[in-house]
């Protein structure tokens, strides 16, 4: 499955981000902690070329934070950019960023200068919460929906720092599929924009490979089942979830399982680490290889039967 959900506004939005930049003096970029790679817009590390960045890992109370642990080191290391790990019960944590900014920009503190601070998110990952967090007072709209923020906005926190807020950004085509398959399952894409048997039936295999304690122990199986669908059938057997003739209604059944896997109900949960992603992207390197090596192929083919 190759994602595809690119709003008009956010077209707009990415338009605008790039006409801005000479005003802006950094970059922070709210993550999902649970997928911090495909959560991670690539645009961001073109445009912002040698200007700070920090990265915040946010919903860190529903990842596994040993994971976490492991994509802070991996950021700050590979990208050279500072990280911090917040969830929206730690507002204090929250209001460290504006020391950390003026940390990393000493020269404009010591000025009394502003520092005009690009804020950037993929839809649904908590940047308007934060917003508001910093700002002391209801600033941005929130919702637990991607796309809420859908105009760009200016705004005064305090402390020498203005925040440029967009709308949250999710890049035109998820070219990595099991991206696009996270994305999804962490509620970054509409629902109405895929099936839900599709996602939940990725989330399904992931869970059983990873973190099956945490299945056993929520869905109250005595033996882990083998293989998604035997477990999507177990959890719909034990919720009740079933339709004329005993059988399971699926659609039901991942939405619960889709729903309490992002409310962290199941447990504190990681859907990628930098190891799997270093795999992803290696594999993803080889087949733009042969795409390439393929479209070259039509080229020159079409150029011979021209030219003959």
């Amino acid at each position: 499955m190759l994602i595809q959900w690119y709003p008009g506004h956010m077209h707009k939005a990415s338009k605008e981000i790039k006409e801005i930049l000479p005003q802006v003096d950094m970059f922070i970029e709210v993550l999902d902690a649970r997928i911090p790679f495909s959560s991670e817009n690539p645009m961001l590390k073109t445009l912002r070329g040698d200007k700070p960045c920090i990265k915040i890992l946010n919903k860190s109370d529903l990842a596994d934070p040993a994971v976490t642990q492991q994509w802070q080191a991996y950021l700050e290391q590979e990208q050279g950019v500072k990280t911090l790990a917040l969830s929206m019960t730690q507002p204090d944590k929250m209001r460290q960023l504006t020391d950390l900014c003026h940390k990393l920009l000493p020269g404009k503190e010591a000025g009394g200068r502003l520092i005009h601070t690009l804020i950037m998110g993929i839809p649904n990952v908590g940047k308007s919460t934060l917003i508001n967090i910093l700002a002391g007072r209801t600033i941005a709209k929130t919702g637990n929906e991607p796309a809420i923020t859908k105009t760009q906005q200016r705004i005064d926190i305090g402390n020498g720092i203005i925040l440029l807020d967009t709308p949250g950004l999710l890049w035109p085509n998820v070219e990595n599929k099991n991206s696009g398959y996270r994305l999804a399952t962490t509620g970054a894409i509409k629902d109405t924009a895929l099936q839900h048997d599709h996602i939940a039936f990725f989330a399904a295999e992931y869970l059983l490979h990873h973190y099956p304690d945490q299945l056993k122990a929520r869905y109250q199986l005595e033996q882990l089942p083998q293989g998604e669908q035997a477990l999507m059938e177990s959890i719909g057997k034990n919720r009740g979830c079933l339709r004329a003739g005993g059988h399971i209604d699926m659609d039901k059944t991942s939405k619960i399982l889709l729903t309490e896997l992002r409310a962290g109900t199941i447990g504190r949960i990681s859907l990628e680490t930098p190891a799997m992603m270093e795999t992803e992207l290696a594999e993803l390197a080889i087949i733009r290889e042969q795409k390439a090596a393929k479209k070259l192929a039509r080229k020159r083919k079409q150029g011979y039967l021209i030219k003959k």
